[in-house]
């Protein structure tokens, strides 16, 4: 008999500004025609794509792959570099970040949909790996998502989720919460562990400037690996969604997230250059 659960995790309540996939939606129509040549050189850097990705074990090119909240298919390039392009699909629900992606020669042969990551259109057992970056920090219930991963993949299939880490530094945790979701680590593995996935691995990312020190936090923080060991969907049942994109919302507070979540990015991706400064000043045998 399937496990049946309506708690959640109590970072779920906390307000924050850019949870929500409505101001996701409108904060991405605007970040998409800079997030090239902004996220990627700070938060979420190839180095650390390479790593994730080398964490899938993508080890047949005849792989089936999503790449669930793929954006601009940046994730997706290291994909690429392993599979068939013709077997990965990028699921986003930005069309402003998607169209960044179809423009990229090597994802030309991808199927490229909007979606949902909470409620995926592909069917249980369908993929061979899934992977998705930069994008937990949006869902509302990241156990509903975790669960769709859990579902979609094949048995013996892999999963990977990479997302940011709850700060450490007193100062950027009354950011953090405000702003967007900042798991613990020990969250992301109760998630996977109450999907269903078994073998489940945490390892941390970090630019290579950091030198292994995250206590600023908000930055790309660690990489969750899981293997599924039955067919079928997650043992865990879940409630209705709490969130409904088609019910009406206060336009003023609506504008105020999006406010919270442009003065948040920009604090995403100043951190880094703060962090690579001081790795170029303070000598190496120094921690920083």
């Amino acid at each position: 008999m399937p496990a049946t659960s309506t708690s959640r995790s109590a970072s779920v309540f906390k307000p924050r500004a850019m949870q929500h996939k409505r101001e996701a939606f409108w904060f991405y129509r605007f970040l998409s025609i800079i997030y090239d040549q902004s996220t990627n050189l700070g938060p979420w850097t190839e180095d650390m794509r390479d790593a994730a990705v080398e964490e899938l074990d993508l080890n047949d090119p005849n792989m089936v792959v999503v790449d669930v909240g793929g954006g601009t298919g940046f994730t997706t390039m290291g994909v690429v570099n392993h599979v068939d392009a013709k077997n990965v699909t990028i699921l986003d629900q930005s069309p402003h970040q998607l169209a960044k992606a179809k423009q990229k020669e090597p994802l030309k042969d991808c199927t490229i949909i909007e979606g949902d990551a909470e409620d995926l259109p592909f069917p249980t057992d369908y993929a061979d790996r899934y992977i998705s970056c930069g994008c937990i920090e949006y869902w509302p219930e990241p156990q509903r998502g975790v669960n769709e991963a859990f579902r979609v993949i094949k048995k013996g299939g892999k999963a990977c989720i990479v997302g940011p880490v709850y700060p450490t530094h007193w100062l950027s945790q009354i950011f953090a919460d405000m702003w967007m979701l900042f798991p613990k680590e020990e969250e992301y593995i109760e998630w996977f562990q109450k999907a269903g996935f078994v073998d489940v691995k945490l390892r941390r990312l970090n630019p290579k400037w950091y030198r292994g020190v995250r206590r600023h936090g908000l930055i790309m923080g660690c990489c969750v690996t899981g293997i599924k060991p039955t067919t079928g969907s997650s043992p865990l049942v879940l409630g209705p969604k709490i969130e409904d994109v088609k019910k009406g919302v206060n336009p003023i507070l609506f504008l105020w997230r999006c406010f919270l979540g442009f003065i948040g990015v920009h604090c995403y991706s100043l951190i880094p250059i703060y962090m690579w400064i001081k790795d170029q000043i303070v000598p190496e045998d120094r921690p920083i």
